[in-house]
C-alpha cells in the first residue's frame, strides 16, 4: 500500500510496511490533508503522527494529543485549544519531551499521535531529535511548517536576507557569564549583517540543589526581557572590549510576535534598555548597516526618531 508524503511525488510507492510520521504546523493543513489523501491509492488511510507547529490547523483525527511547553508559549489556554480540537491535550514539559520520547512515539503506528509545536516544528533541536528517533523505527516523516520568530521579524522592517547568525542569550548566574553569542555578533556586523538575539526560556528548571538531592521541586518560570538582554549585552562588551557594540548601537526590541498586543520598538540599546516591552515573550536584534528602506520602516518604531537618524548605519544602495 503506498504512503504519501507532503511534498513529494504522489505518484511514488512507498514501502507497504512503513507508517507515516507527518510533522505538521500551518494554516493551509485543510488544503494540504486534501492533497494528502488524494495521493492514496487505496480506500483504507494509515495512522499517523502528527507534529503540529500552532498556527496550524486541524489534529482532529488525532487519538493522542501532546502539546510542547517548554520552548515558547501557546498565546491561547490549552483550554480553548481542547475546544477547538475537541481532544484532551497532553502538555509535554522538557521531562517529557528530552527524556520520556518513547510514550509520544508509543502506538504511533496503530493510532494518530499529534505533537504540537508553538511556532515551527524544526525550529529547536529537540524536535528534530523526535524525528530522528521516528526514523529509528522506520516511521516516515511528513513535514508541514509554519511561521516562527525566525521569519517573524520581518516585522520590524529589517530584510530577513540581511541577516547572519542567530544568536541566543542566556540568564546569568553568579558564577556562570557565557559570551559565546559575542564573536557571532562580530562576525555579523563585520559584513554588516544584522543579529537575532533569542532570549532564555526557562520553565520547569530544578535548582542545583533540588537536582543534586533528586527532588522534584522546580522554579518559577523565568522569561527573559529585552531589557535583562541588553544589559548582559553590554556588560559583554565592557569586559571584552573589541568594540562590537555599545550603548548607542541601533537595535530593535520586539514582544509578543504576532499577537495583538505585539510590541515593536527601535532605538539604541541604551534607549531600548529603558523601554516597557510588557509580557513574555521578547526577542532582540541588533542591527548591521540598514538599505535605506529598511531604515524608513524601523524609524517608524524609534523611541526618538532623532536619536536614530544619528546612530543608524543606512546605506543608500
Amino acid at each position: 500500500m503506498p504512503l504519501a508524503t507532503i511534498g513529494a511525488d504522489p505518484n511514488r510507492t512507498l514501502d507497504p510496511n512503513r507508517i507515516p510520521i507527518v510533522v505538521a504546523s500551518g494554516a493551509r493543513e485543510k488544503e494540504r490533508k486534501k492533497r494528502y489523501k488524494s495521493s492514496w491509492h487505496t480506500s483504507k488511510l494509515e495512522m499517523v503522527l502528527y507534529i503540529v507547529g500552532l498556527g496550524a490547523g486541524g489534529v482532529k483525527s488525532c487519538d493522542r494529543v501532546y502539546l510542547e511547553a517548554y520552548t515558547s508559549i501557546l498565546m491561547v489556554g490549552k483550554e480553548k485549544l481542547e475546544a477547538l480540537y475537541g481532544k484532551e491535550i497532553i502538555v509535554a514539559d522538557r521531562e517529557t519531551v528530552e527524556s520520556e520520547a518513547d510514550s509520544i512515539l508509543a502506538n504511533a503506528d496503530k493510532i494518530n499521535v499529534a505533537f504540537l509545536v508553538v511556532g515551527d516544528p524544526y525550529g529547536a533541536t529537540t524536535h528534530i531529535d523526535l524525528v530522528i528517533r521516528a526514523k529509528e523505527l522506520s516511521i516516515p516523516v511528513v513535514s508541514i511548517h509554519n511561521a516562527s520568530i525566525m521569519n517573524a521579524i520581518g516585522s520590524c522592517g529589517l530584510q530577513l536576507y540581511n541577516y547572519g547568525q542567530a544568536v541566543s542569550i542566556v540568564f546569568f548566574t553568579e558564577t556562570w557569564r557565557p559570551d559565546s553569542f559575542y564573536d557571532k555578533i562580530k562576525q555579523n556586523r563585520a559584513i554588516n549583517l544584522h543579529t537575532l538575539c533569542l532570549l532564555d526560556i526557562k520553565v520547569k528548571e530544578q535548582s542545583i540543589e533540588n537536582m543534586a538531592r533528586g527532588r522534584k521541586i522546580y522554579e518559577p518560570p523565568r522569561y527573559m526581557t529585552v531589557n535583562q538582554a541588553v544589559e548582559q549585552l553590554l556588560e559583554v562588551e565592557e569586559r571584552r572590549g573589541e568594540n562590537v557594540y555599545g550603548p548607542n548601537t541601533i537595535a530593535v526590541g520586539m514582544a509578543r510576535v504576532g499577537a495583538n498586543d505585539q510590541k515593536i520598538i527601535s532605538g539604541t540599546l541604551a534607549e531600548l534598555k529603558e523601554c516597557d516591552f510588557g509580557g513574555p515573550l521578547h526577542s532582540l536584534i541588533i542591527a548591521g548597516q540598514m538599505h535605506f528602506l529598511e531604515a524608513d520602516l524601523v524609524k517608524s518604531f524609534a523611541v526618538n526618531p532623532e536619536s536614530f537618524q544619528k546612530h543608524a548605519d543606512v546605506s543608500d544602495h
